[in-house]
């Protein structure tokens, strides 16, 4: 792998893993530098990789130097547990965070200040119990439209930069949304996986296709999803067999998500595949963690992978930025 990247591992139990050397070497971020949090999110600066925001079980955290030291963002999610987290690309300084139980906050700037923001959210769901945002995207072409998908509460939707929201649903009869992905092609297309789907609109939500992936997957239970930085029509789907964390796989389409391929990691997954990282520094570099701690990565858009050595407890969070 490229010596050039640091990649930031958001873990259950053991706070942040960094490597500033593209893998080679990883160090445990020390308390002192960054508490012993649950990480569930990692959001990097589009503008300057060297700032990096986590969204934890004690509210949001800041660093300026690529993951190696933080600093707590003082924030009504302090108490809260935050489970994604989005940057406006255009300006950056804007940061969405969502959290459990489920709650929208916005910061423009740069995470000082924040407010709740006024969403239509049912306190109580079935399976999870307490809903959570698992999913929050900045179109990245009109960064005034925002993304939220709630596990287990459906699509929210603001033209607005969050000002207001309204409940997507016509034709997405799935509320189990455990990630989103914004695909720039013509049309432009929103993907959201639930566990056993994935819903596609071109229409900016107003209805919802199902790509009909149990037809194509070998498994059945799909989670993150991620769009090849410089291709929209190729898409990378972390799958695995259940809820339950057994076996698991990296989806690729190269059509826009008609047709789809497992793709070769070293070895089978010791459980399914929770995080997919890529960054436009490098659109053919992909990242990928199963759930119980593997990191593997592509360094040719997924043709071929490699897995890294170094191991982890349980994964949440995955980045990689350019050093």
């Amino acid at each position: 792998m490229s010596k050039d990247i640091t990649i930031c591992v958001g873990t259950v139990g053991t706070g942040i893993w960094r490597s500033p050397d593209g893998g080679d070497s990883w160090e445990r971020v020390r308390p002192s530098r960054y508490p012993e949090n649950d990480v569930r999110a990692l959001a990097v600066h589009p503008q300057e990789p060297n700032i990096v925001y986590s969204g934890t079980d004690s509210g949001v955290y800041r660093s300026e130097d690529r993951g190696a030291n933080w600093q707590r963002l003082d924030s009504p999610m302090n108490s809260l547990h935050t489970w994604a987290l989005a940057i406006d690309p255009v300006e950056p300084d804007t940061i969405f965070a969502g959290t459990k139980p489920s709650a929208v906050f916005r910061s423009t700037d740069a995470g000082q200040r924040w407010e709740k923001l006024p969403m239509d959210l049912a306190e109580e769901c079935p399976a999870v119990v307490i809903p959570r945002v698992t999913a929050l995207l900045v179109d990245p072409e009109d960064h005034r439209i925002v993304w939220a998908g709630v596990e287990v509460d459906g699509v929210r939707r603001s033209l607005d930069g969050g000002d207001t929201w309204a409940t997507i649903a016509g034709g997405l009869d799935d509320p189990d949304i455990h990630g989103m992905a914004v695909s720039t092609g013509q049309p432009k297309t929103i993907l959201a996986t639930t566990p056993r789907e994935i819903f596609a609109s071109g229409d900016a939500g107003e209805s919802w296709q199902r790509l009909g992936i149990m037809q194509q997957f070998p498994h059945s239970y799909t989670r993150p999803i991620a769009v090849k930085e410089d291709n929209p029509q190729v898409i990378f789907v972390g799958h695995g067999q259940t809820a339950s964390p057994t076996i698991g796989t990296v989806q690729r389409s190269e059509d826009g998500g008609k047709t789809w391929e497992t793709l070769p990691l070293p070895g089978e997954p010791n459980s399914y595949i929770i995080c997919i990282a890529t960054h436009p520094s490098d659109p053919d570099l992909v990242l990928a963690s199963s759930l119980y701690g593997q990191l593997f990565y592509s360094e040719d858009g997924g043709d071929s992978w490699q897995k890294v050595r170094q191991e982890f407890s349980e994964v949440r969070s995955l980045a990689w930025m350019p050093s």
